[in-house]
């Protein structure tokens, strides 16, 4: 397993684009300078639009498809204000990420804190975002969210199995862009766990891993 920080975020050097489409162009260039020509995707959040635009600019490098916590182009947008607020500290704390990818329930805050346990136990844990990488992918952001052609139109070009996961309540990506994601990729699958938000994986992840491992051996 490879986990990858696009340009300019974390540990990687260069600029951060600001389109998702220039991001996913960063992904492919990643792969084939390792010499990997087919690879199944797993992307989460904003890393999902990126997973989209990758199979359909890139189709030949992608087996199968994970899209997490995400939702398609001109999707469904969050309208609750305090989500810019909290997801634009340069240093979240335990609340904010208990706020903004677990549900307000006692059981979604306690498997909330496991992970923030887990989280910090990496010895390699990513630096924070410069403000740069924060101007360019809330720059991607917005143009991710502008209308390309009819709606949804180039979901159906995505031809990879697709499994799509995500909570009953993203307050991030809101939960109803999941279903359309399902709805519009040929074959696509939907989970949709109980009682979690953005973060569901994070919140089973005994679960979520049994489920992918199912669906890329099947």
């Amino acid at each position: 397993m490879i986990l990858f920080n696009n340009a300019g975020v974390a540990s990687s050097s260069g600029e951060t684009p600001q389109t998702i489409d220039e991001m996913s162009d960063h992904v492919a260039a990643f792969l084939e300078a390792l010499g990997l020509r087919l690879v199944d995707m797993l992307g989460f959040s904003i890393g999902g639009y990126v997973a989209q635009s990758l199979v359909l600019r890139h189709p030949r490098l992608v087996r199968r498809l994970v899209l997490v916590g995400t939702g398609p182009r001109n999707g469904e947008s969050s309208n609750n204000p305090r989500i810019s607020e909290v997801a634009t500290n340069a240093v979240p704390t335990l609340d904010d990420f208990l706020f903004l990818f677990f549900s307000p329930s006692p059981a979604s805050h306690a498997a909330g804190k496991a992970f923030w346990e887990r989280r910090h136990q990496r010895e390699d844990a990513d630096p924070p975002s410069s403000p740069q990488t924060m101007k360019a992918q809330i720059a991607a952001l917005m143009e991710w969210r502008q209308p390309r052609g009819e709606r949804y139109a180039d979901l159906k070009e995505i031809q990879q199995p697709t499994l799509v996961v995500n909570g009953i309540n993203d307050i991030m990506v809101p939960t109803i862009n999941s279903f359309t994601l399902a709805q519009h990729i040929p074959n696509a699958q939907l989970i949709v766990y109980p009682d979690s938000g953005h973060g569901a994986h994070f919140q089973y992840p005994r679960l979520f891993v049994t489920h992918t491992e199912l669906f890329l051996d099947n």
